[in-house]
């Protein structure tokens, strides 16, 4: 009888611990990483930000330069007109359509320029983040890394977000890599 009890006991506790110890090694490690915040804080996203801004001003220069050009020929031509003939008033409207066809397709050709800089830069900052993301989640331990607003995250403990630690590496990365380019030069 003694002994059954003791198998009891040791088979009890056998059953209730095996359960413990699974559990506890498929804890799983998750991390969540905000890109929007790497690109806002960080230095190689501030870096694109201005590059952006910079190359922005600059097209919208041009065609501000473009849009008061054909202001001008209009307020002319409407100055003129009276005096005109009508085949020179006729030639000089064809002119003006001409030049609002061209601002509108440079206009179009900016806007497109645009975007593929801002992919550009967007997509070189995103390779980077994720060589670090990788290094960071097998070096310390992370079964899955997600992206906050991609991976449709709507809630998140702040003890699993990653980002700034990201930002920190990623900075001095981009440090590094800024300083071998200006010994270059």
């Amino acid at each position: 009888m003694r002994l059954g009890k003791i198998c009891l006991i040791l088979t009890a506790m056998f059953f209730f611990s095996v359960p413990g110890f699974s559990y506890g090694a498929v804890i799983a490690k998750i991390g969540v990483v905000d890109f929007q915040k790497i690109l806002s804080t960080s230095d190689a996203g501030k870096s694109a930000q201005f590059e952006i801004s910079k190359q922005g001003k600059k097209m919208e220069a041009g065609l501000k330069e473009k849009g008061d050009e054909i202001e001008e020929i209009k307020k002319k031509l409407e100055r003129e007109s009276l005096v005109m003939s009508k085949e020179s008033r006729s030639e000089r409207e064809r002119e003006i359509r001409i030049k609002v066809n061209d601002f509108k397709a440079l206009k179009k050709r900016f806007a497109n320029d645009f975007k593929l800089l801002e992919k550009k830069l967007v997509n070189r900052i995103q390779k980077a983040i994720f060589k670090i993301v990788e290094e960071i989640g097998k070096k310390e331990g992370y079964l899955l890394v997600v992206e906050k607003r991609e991976g449709g995250v709507l809630y998140f403990p702040n003890t699993i977000d990653i980002t700034d630690k990201l930002i920190h590496q990623y900075n001095a990365e981009h440090a590094l890599k800024s300083e071998a380019e200006k010994k270059k030069e």
